[in-house]
Order: C-alpha cells, then sequence, then structure tokens
C-alpha cells in the first residue's frame, strides 16, 4: 500500500538546519527509489563516515527485502508462491514465513479488517489508475480468493501454499513498515546513533536527535492540501504509520471511491478518514493502520488501548479526531477544524 509522506518527513527535514556541517555528531541524509516509492535514511553517527556506511547497508537491506517480498518481481518468494496458488507448496524463507505470520495476526486482531488476499477485489475497483465501480456479481467473484483459511503455513517444512487456484497475497499494507524495522537494526548495528527510515509514509526512529530532542512528526490532514497537519508528534525508538483515504482515490458523482477496502462489503470502507499507529515495531504500526481504518474509530480506538505499546489518531468519517490514551500529552493538535 502507497502511503503518504510529504508531511511526515518535512518535519525531520527542517529539524537539522546546521547540525549536518557539524564537526560532530555526524548527520547525513540520503534517498534511494525502492519498493516503489522513494526511500529517506538518515544517521547520526561519530563519524561522518560511519554514517554514510549505516545508511548503505540500511539502503541494501531493504533492497534485499525487496527481492524477496515483492509482488511486483516475478521471481521473487512471494511471486512463486502466488504462481503455484492451488498446485503446490512453495519452500520460503524466514522472513517471508514470518511477514505471513504477522499479517495473520493482523487479520486476526483487526476481525478481518487487515486481509493481505484482498488484491483481487483492489484490482476490480481499479483505482491506483483510472478507477471504476464494479458489479456487485464481479466482486463476488473475488470473495473466496479472500478467504485466509485458505494460506497454509507449514513452518516445519517451510512452506506456505495458497489453497484456491487464483489467491494471491500482497504485503504492500504491512512491508514497509517490516523493512524499516529491518533497516533501523542494521544501521544501529553498523554504528549509527540514532536515525530514520522512512519508506513512503511507514517511518521507523531510533536514538535521538544531535542535541537531545526526539524526532517530530507531523500527521497529515486528510481533508487539506499543502502540507496542513492535524498535529505534530515527537518519537524516539518507535515506528509511525497511516492509512488514509486521501492516498489513492477518485471521484464520481460527489462520491470519493478509495483503495481501503472492507473485506466484508468489498466497498470502500467508510468508517474513517485517516488512522495513524505509533507502535515500537514498524510491521506493527503498519501492519494495524489499515485494519483500524476499516473497523472505525469506536472498535478500532477499542482496540488500540487493549494493545501494549500502541497508540494512535482516528479521524473518523465526520471529520472527529479521537486520540489514544497514550498520546494524550504528546499529541500537539494543529488549530484546524
Amino acid at each position: 500500500m502507497q502511503k503518504t509522506f510529504l508531511v511526515l518527513l518535512m518535519l525531520w527535514f527542517v529539524c537539522w538546519p546546521v547540525w549536518g556541517h557539524a564537526a560532530s555528531p555526524h548527520v547525513v541524509k540520503r534517498a534511494q527509489m525502492h519498493m516503489g516509492t522513494m526511500v529517506f535514511l538518515t544517521a547520526v553517527a561519530s563519524e561522518k563516515q560511519l554514517a554514510h556506511d549505516a545508511i548503505d547497508k540500511g539502503f541494501a537491506e531493504i533492497h534485499r527485502l525487496e527481492q524477496i517480498l515483492s509482488t511486483w518481481i516475478p521471481d521473487s518468494e512471494l511471486s512463486r508462491i502466488n504462481a503455484a496458488a492451488g498446485q503446490r507448496a512453495v519452500k520460503a524463507g524466514q522472513e517471508t514465513m514470518e511477514l505471513l505470520a504477522h499479517s495473520l495476526e493482523m487479520a486476526r486482531l483487526t476481525e478481518g479488517g487487515f486481509n493481505i488476499a484482498v488484491g483481487p477485489a483492489v484490482e476490480a475497483w481499479n483505482v491506483s489508475r483510472e478507477g471504476r465501480i464494479p458489479s456487485r456479481e464481479e466482486l463476488e467473484t473475488t470473495r473466496l480468493l479472500m478467504d485466509l483459511s485458505a494460506i497454509h503455513i507449514d513452518a516445519e517444512a517451510g512452506t506456505v501454499y495458497l489453497a484456491r487456484s487464483g489467491m494471491r497475497v500482497d504485503i504492500g499494507g504491512i512491508g514497509k513498515g517490516y523493512a524499516a524495522d529491518f533497516a533501523a537494526r542494521v544501521m544501529r548495528e553498523a554504528g549509527a546513533s540514532a536515525g530514520v527510515v522512512a519508506i513512503s509514509g511507514d517511518i521507523k526512529t531510533f536514538g535521538r536527535m544531535p542535541d537531545g530532542q526526539r524526532f517530530v512528526f507531523g500527521i497529515q490532514h486528510p481533508r487539506k492540501e499543502n502540507g496542513v497537519t492535524i498535529g505534530q508528534l515527537e518519537l524516539e525508538d518507535e515506528a509511525v504509520s497511516t492509512a488514509g483515504d486521501y492516498q489513492r482515490y477518485f471521484e464520481k458523482d460527489g462520491i470519493r471511491y478509495h483503495h481501503i477496502l472492507d473485506p466484508q462489503t468489498l466497498q470502500p470502507a467508510r468508517r474513517s478518514q485517516s488512522v495513524t499507529i505509533v507502535a515500537e515495531t514498524g510491521v506493527l504500526a503498519d501492519g494495524l493502520d489499515t485494519g483500524i481504518f476499516v473497523m472505525g474509530p469506536e472498535k478500532g480506538m477499542a482496540l488500540i488501548e487493549r494493545l501494549p505499546g500502541v497508540e494512535g489518531v482516528i479521524v473518523g468519517a465526520d471529520g472527529t479526531v479521537s486520540v489514544s490514551s497514550g498520546l494524550q500529552g504528546r499529541l500537539q493538535l494543529s488549530q484546524h477544524p
């Protein structure tokens, strides 16, 4: 899933107007294209070359995971699993097995709101391109292909089997957060004392800025453009991810049709405008935001409050902003209706 990242990145890019030129510590920021989007990495280290090395390793780790998990790469593990749907089990490595297990757990937690097999229904809507409204009959033909019980993970054999022909899994709604976790870890192991991994709107931080301050991010307003935020948030050793109906959509007869489908109705989910999740890991933040978007503010916030180490901001369909108890003193709300 493509996440909006401009506002989230804007704040941390302007946080260091001069420190990048200071003798110590050194701050290095670089960007590359990976996973179908622009990836921004920032590393803080005692030596400039050490910061560059950490960033090199971060990009290399994201690239490695992309080769395994991308459904746009024909010989990736996920592509081979999808190609064998209904035919045979496919050997898979630790990362694929782990991420699929995470995905099924996210589906359980969100009562099916998150579903990695929803791709055929999303394609029927064609939101990423010109957009169309499919017939009810057309959508119903995809329902059996979204049955998560047909995903068989055999940890002992190290295989994955999609039991229904035509099924396919797509980790676009959770994979970027997973990759951000891996990149942050290897950057830290390479000597970075602090940093930010931003893969589209999925962001993982570790450590603090050179002056001891936490990293500052803005949460985009779902109905306002030009960098308008609903608030700002400080992060330390945390991840943040946002799902919104403003990210990919088309309008027809005054109705917004967006890419986040309710797996039960096969229609665009209508209970939320955006959901931002803060968690200890990117995979958790990334996996929860979509499912909670589908659940809506009441059930979604109840889930957030039950999960340890998870906080969130939900903008409901009517524009009402709900903030979890753990963010009440941390989120600085902007003066926008």
